[in-house]
């Protein structure tokens, strides 16, 4: 398996909501997960000067993966740049370059090294649905549409049910609450405790108006991976609809207390807004 691979099976990113600039795309998390310490294995090594370039790449990414785990974003960079200087073409050192440059909140740098990524591996699911989903994060969700829809045209795309959830996820953002609906329910077919999928059919309910139903998915979200504010606040909402204010404020007081930056000032009453 590929470096990109192993690096783009994460099922849960830093943040998981179901909204615009904050939805929760399958990216990697390098804080939050246990990755298995394997770096890629090659046993054919070219002779010819292109061949020897690729494979001192290969090396370099996996040096700077490695990095990249431990926090050392400096020591990655330095090895992702090594790797791009002996091979230009390798996508796996631009899918480093734009999470270090994630890392550091430069969006703009990362979505060139992710678009340059799917541009060199254009039939990768795992390259596309990143693309796709830094895309969608920058508030171009209707164009991410069609990088899911080639990642899932993958037949060796290892998460498909990550590309159909970011497509859910998207399409809800993008105002195609059909599809949204499909797709997000494929998703959880295909894993039936994704936090995208759960929080974007939480979302979709609760803008239709059933609220028994996105308070169900709600739970569901909850119960599968750390809260988010934005998970919290809109389990807030559901309640509010639902005439449970305990409820509802208890959600917030749970926003206070796990997100005091982002939650302080908010009133029970807020959450319905």
């Amino acid at each position: 398996m590929r470096l990109r691979d192993l690096l783009l099976m994460a099922l849960v990113v830093t943040t998981i909501a179901a909204g615009c600039s904050r939805l929760t795309f399958v990216k990697p998390s390098l804080k939050r997960h246990n990755y298995r310490q394997v770096a890629p294995e090659y046993n054919v090594r070219e002779d010819n000067a292109a061949g020897r370039g690729r494979t001192a790449a290969i090396d370099r990414v996996a040096l700077a993966e490695q990095r990249l785990r431990a926090g050392q974003l400096d020591e990655a960079e330095t090895e992702a740049k090594a790797a791009l200087k002996a091979d230009p073409k390798s996508a796996d050192a631009h899918t480093l370059m734009a999470m270090l440059d994630e890392q550091r909140g430069l969006a703009a740098q990362a979505g060139t090294h992710y678009a340059k990524a799917a541009e060199l591996a254009p039939d990768h699911g795992a390259q596309l649905n990143n693309y796709g989903a830094w895309l969608c994060g920058n508030g171009r969700a209707a164009e991410s549409l069609a990088y899911f829809d080639r990642a899932l045209a993958d037949p060796a795309y290892a998460t498909p049910a990550a590309a159909m959830a970011n497509a859910g996820s998207c399409a809800l953002t993008a105002g195609q609450a059909a599809r949204a609906d499909h797709d997000l329910r494929n998703a959880l077919m295909l894993d039936p405790a994704s936090p995208v999928a759960l929080a974007g059919m939480a979302e979709n309910e609760y803008r239709a108006g059933r609220y028994f139903q996105a308070r169900a998915f709600s739970e569901r979200r909850l119960a599968a991976a750390p809260a988010t504010r934005q998970v919290l606040q809109l389990a807030s909402q559901i309640e509010q609809k639902l005439g449970d204010t305990a409820a509802a404020a208890r959600y917030v007081q749970r926003m206070r207390v796990e997100f005091p930056e982002q939650g302080r000032d908010i009133r029970p009453g807020d959450a319905s807004q």
